[in-house]
This record gives C-alpha cells, structure tokens and sequence, in this order.
C-alpha cells in the first residue's frame, strides 16, 4: 500500500516540476498572448523528445 503512495508523490513532484519549468519557459522566453497557449503544448513535446 505505500508502494502506491511513493508513485502518487512523484507523480505530483513530476507535475509540479513540469508547471514550474513550463512558467520559467514563458517568463524567460516573454512569451504573451496566444503563444503562451501552444507552448502549454509545445513544450511537453520538445520536453519528451530531449528525454528520450
């Protein structure tokens, strides 16, 4: 049962990290407007293909 529980945490910490990184993407790149939206799905995309 705590097994499930580790899995749960990094989960939120992946998330939580992603979030911050996604917002440190914007500020530092300045992104506004309606580009701030593709790179909510960019980012993800070029994210998983620098980790592979």
């Amino acid at each position: 049962m705590s097994e499930g529980r580790v899995v749960t945490v990094r989960g939120e910490l992946a998330g939580l990290i992603w979030f911050a990184g996604w917002l440190f993407t914007i500020g530092f790149a300045q992104i506004v407007g309606w580009k701030i939206l593709l790179a909510l799905v960019a980012w993800p995309y070029y994210l998983g293909v620098a980790a592979r």
